[in-house]
């Protein structure tokens, strides 16, 4: 899969009240190969959804358009969440921001499932 560095994509989660799935476009950033998700500080729902449940589905469609089954990572270690927001708040021009994203701003990694092995 070649993802751009940034692109918007379509995600869905399992409503964590509800259990029906909500399907949300959201920004993705991709950093040394790896695919990540935050959002403006502040509650989510998207965010409390993958919380409950990491399951979720990752719908490309700039470049590349798949229906990708994926986990959500919740990054809560102190150091990586400045490491990673630290390079997020530049690439949106948001430096200044910085700490109010560090403080309340939802971040995950998207991992692609890539099946089963049984």
């Amino acid at each position: 899969m070649n993802v751009p560095e940034s692109q918007l994509v379509d995600m869905t989660t399992t409503g964590r009240r509800s259990g029906r799935p909500s399907r949300i476009e959201v920004g993705m950033l991709s950093l040394d190969g790896r695919l990540y998700i935050s959002g403006l500080p502040g509650p989510r729902s998207w965010f409390a959804n993958v919380r409950a449940d990491p399951r979720m589905t990752l719908h490309l469609k700039a470049s590349e358009t798949a229906d990708l089954p994926a986990r959500a990572r919740v990054i809560t270690d102190a150091d990586e969440r400045r490491a990673l927001l630290t390079r997020m708040t530049r690439h949106w021009r948001r430096e200044a921001d910085l700490e109010r994203f560090l403080a309340s701003s939802p971040l995950i990694e998207v991992v692609p499932d890539v099946g089963d092995e049984e």
